[in-house]
């Protein structure tokens, strides 16, 4: 019993590993291109929302939670609604995003 935890403590620890630092990495890139509009915790900024006339889900949000990666990563390369993409991003740093989203929930 304790040799099988062992096992899926050390396969854990290998899967997480990479995710965090993609998430700290993330969390670099999402406070220079992101934080402006989508606030610091993902909950959004309400002015921003406001002058754009739209309702911007909390990034931790069950409904944003929901999305692929995939899907989470075309909307900051390419965007959605009003949102603009984000230009000039490594398909890495993109990535590194969508970790640190998942890191909000």
């Amino acid at each position: 019993m304790t040799t099988k935890l062992l096992s899926c403590a050390v396969l854990l620890g290998v899967s997480i590993i990479p995710a965090f630092a993609g998430a700290t990495e993330g969390k670099a890139v999402y406070d220079s291109k992101c934080k402006s509009c989508h606030g610091a915790n993902g909950q959004g900024n309400p002015a921003i929302a406001k002058m754009m006339k739209v309702e911007m889900r909390a990034l931790g949000s069950k409904e944003v939670q929901a999305l692929s990666d995939d899907d989470l990563k075309k909307i900051v390369t390419d965007g959605k609604g009003k949102m603009k993409g984000v230009p000039g991003l490594s398909a890495a740093q993109v990535g590194d995003v969508v970790a640190f989203v998942r890191t909000l929930k």
